[in-house]
């Protein structure tokens, strides 16, 4: 009576060994890629959400100069947007569109400084009415050779009565 592994059952054993492993290994591949996206959507949320707070930044900005006794409008700085602007945290007012790439310093994105990114924001200002502005803030970046697009969405008022 043999008691060892014949040559069939070697085989059969390494094929299964095999599948095991490039299943896993294809498990790993496929949440690695998807922490990748996850990760990129959530900067790009999150660069939406920074450009909404630089336009309510201008405005209330806009409201104290008014209360400080300036002559200039709410909407000061933010109506020549219909066409798209740009703007970080560290500009003194809007710009056109450039289409420009936004670069990293640390944990702070600018457009003038830092390492490039894969990250566009488009700030898109419109006045629908004399007392409110809507803002569309679109972030795009390329993601394994398909475009990606994050949109944050924001309609602010005039509170202030002097």
């Amino acid at each position: 009576m043999n008691k060892g592994f014949t040559l069939i059952e070697v085989i059969i054993a390494v094929v299964v060994l095999t599948i095991g492993v490039l299943g896993a290994y294809a498990l790993v591949s496929r949440v690695i890629n998807a922490t990748s996206l996850s990760v990129s959507q959530l900067t790009a949320s999150y660069l939406g959400q920074e450009g909404l707070e630089l336009v309510r930044n201008v405005r209330d900005t806009n409201f104290l100069r008014i209360r400080q006794g300036e002559s200039i409008s709410w909407t000061n700085g933010l109506v020549n947007c219909t066409s798209g602007c740009e703007i970080d945290y560290n500009d003194a007012g809007f710009v056109s569109y450039q289409d420009r790439f936004l670069k990293a310093t640390g944990s702070f994105y600018a457009y003038d400084s830092g390492q490039d990114t894969k990250f566009k924001r488009k700030i898109t200002i419109t006045q629908p009415s004399a007392s409110a502005i809507e803002i569309l803030v679109q972030v795009t970046w390329q993601e394994r050779g398909n475009a990606r697009e994050v949109q944050a969405a924001e309609k602010l008022y005039n509170w202030y009565t002097p």
